[in-house]
């Protein structure tokens, strides 16, 4: 039910203050979020724009929340969540419909 990938543009490598504000503002529900499902993307402008730190921001609130996070899959890129540079192009959709499919096989597993 509180499964979640959630993306970000990079801000000057971490989260833009929208999100962060969204993890803070719903503290109160820290509890239930514990053995969820957390996944996480991020977009810049620029080709070494911070995407990465950006990715790690999103994933260490996950974890403050009690998440299992999980990166984007070997058959992706294998790493922390989807990037890009600006709108993604057509083999970053891709990687991003496979981490979606990973999310949701894995909340599956989990529930069943």
């Amino acid at each position: 039910m509180y499964d979640v990938s959630a993306g970000s543009p990079v801000y000057f490598g971490t989260m833009a203050a929208e999100l962060k504000e969204v993890f803070d503002r719903f503290v109160s529900v820290r509890r239930k979020m514990g053995d969820k499902i957390g996944a996480a993307f991020a977009t810049a402008g620029d080709p070494s724009g911070g995407k990465e730190t950006t990715i790690i921001s999103i994933i260490q609130a996950m974890l403050i929340y009690g998440m299992i996070v999980v990166g984007d899959p070997l058959d992706a890129t294998g790493h922390y969540g989807i990037a890009c540079t600006g709108a993604p192009d057509g083999p970053t959709a891709e990687n991003a419909a496979k981490l979606g499919r990973r999310v949701g096989l894995l909340v599956k597993r989990m529930r069943g």
